[in-house]
C-alpha cells in the first residue's frame, strides 16, 4: 500500500490547465473532481490508520476512485 495521495495534478501533469478550466466550466466535471478528492482523502486516511477500514471497504473505495479517475481521464481526453 502506498501512503502517498493520488492527486490528479500529479497523475495528469500535462493537463493541469485543462483540469482547472473544466472544473470551472463544467458542473459534472467539478462534481467528479470533488467526489474523487473525497474518496482519495478517505483512502489516504485509511492507509495511514487515521480512519482504518476493513478490507472490503478498502477495495470498494479503491474501485470507486478508479472509476472516477477513468471518467475524469475520458473527459480530459475529449478536449
Amino acid at each position: 500500500m502506498s501512503h502517498t495521495p493520488h492527486e490528479l495534478a500529479a497523475d495528469f501533469p500535462d493537463q493541469v490547465e485543462a483540469i482547472h478550466k473544466l472544473k470551472s466550466e463544467n458542473a459534472h466535471f467539478a462534481r467528479l473532481m470533488d467526489e474523487y478528492h473525497m474518496v482519495n482523502r478517505d483512502i489516504h486516511r485509511a492507509e495511514t490508520n487515521v480512519d482504518p477500514v476493513d478490507d472490503m471497504h478498502d477495495i470498494e473505495m479503491r474501485k470507486k476512485r478508479m472509476q472516477l479517475k477513468d471518467e475524469i481521464a475520458r473527459m480530459l481526453g475529449a478536449l
